[in-house]
């Protein structure tokens, strides 16, 4: 599996010219203790993008194709800023989703190709369980409040500062600063819950730079991420003829 995967990147290399970096995270759980665990972006995943993108030369385009729920804002933040600064074209490509995190990524990027139905997300930020502005937000109520969810409030409005900074910094690279900002706080700031799936047509009206269509390369490269060993899918289709069955007229059945 790993040496098709090679392949499939080393024809999608030459075919785009481009430096071709993968960051697809399988959402499927494991158990480790009955403890259900799940891949994320984490500070390995920035070692090694931050490494690929070092290593290619001024000038050359970068195509990284993102599948990921999202992951640590330190990680997230180190790879966008690291694309956004490359001399050269970048392009995300998202076969089906890149949320949170993965989203702030796909900001960084010239073009973002992705499925009609593929999904980005807003990137405010979480803390712990809870999204910063529903913290702050709490806090603001009337009423006593406890020390904690001060602290909390706190901590949540700087995480809001900090992630608007990032994501206005990411986009002045292709709209006006005005503009920019305006986005930033749309997208970080906590206007719909973090899960909420921004597709396509969504993505156009925000005004990001968004292509639709993911090519049939990286679709069969998406293919070689298979399921887990010992888990099978909840999911099976059988396609249709595609020509009338032997001893049946088109468009007529006997009985």
């Amino acid at each position: 599996m790993t040496l098709s995967r090679r392949r499939i990147l080393a024809l999608i290399a030459v075919r785009r010219d481009a430096t071709v970096i993968t960051l697809i995270h399988r959402q499927e759980t494991i158990s480790l203790l009955g403890i259900p665990l799940a891949r994320y972006i984490d500070i390995d995943d920035a070692e090694s993008v931050l490494r690929a993108i070092r290593e290619t030369p001024p000038g050359k385009t970068i195509e990284i194709i993102l599948h990921t729920p999202g992951g640590l804002v330190l990680a997230a933040s180190q790879i966008a800023r690291a694309l956004s600064d490359h001399d050269g074209k970048v392009v995300a490509v998202v076969p089906h989703y890149a949320m949170s995190g993965g989203t702030l990524i796909a900001l960084a990027a010239d073009e973002i190709q992705l499925d009609r139905h593929a999904a980005l997300g807003p990137v405010d930020p979480q803390l712990g369980q809870h999204a910063a502005r529903s913290l702050v937000e709490v806090a603001a109520l009337p009423g006593q409040h406890d020390d904690q969810t001060l602290l909390m409030a706190d901590v949540g409005r700087k995480a809001l500062r900090q992630v608007k900074a990032t994501v206005t910094g990411l986009l002045q690279k292709h709209m006006d600063p005005v503009r920019a900002e305006e986005l930033a706080e749309i997208l970080s700031q906590g206007v719909w819950t973090h899960d909420n799936a921004l597709m396509a047509p969504e993505l156009e009206q925000l005004g990001l730079p968004v292509k639709v269509g993911v090519p049939a390369e990286e679709r069969r490269l998406m293919d070689l991420y298979p399921q887990p060993r010992g888990r099978q899918s909840a999911v099976e289709y059988v396609p249709g003829p595609r020509f009338p069955l032997p001893g049946r007229d088109a468009g007529t059945e006997r009985h």
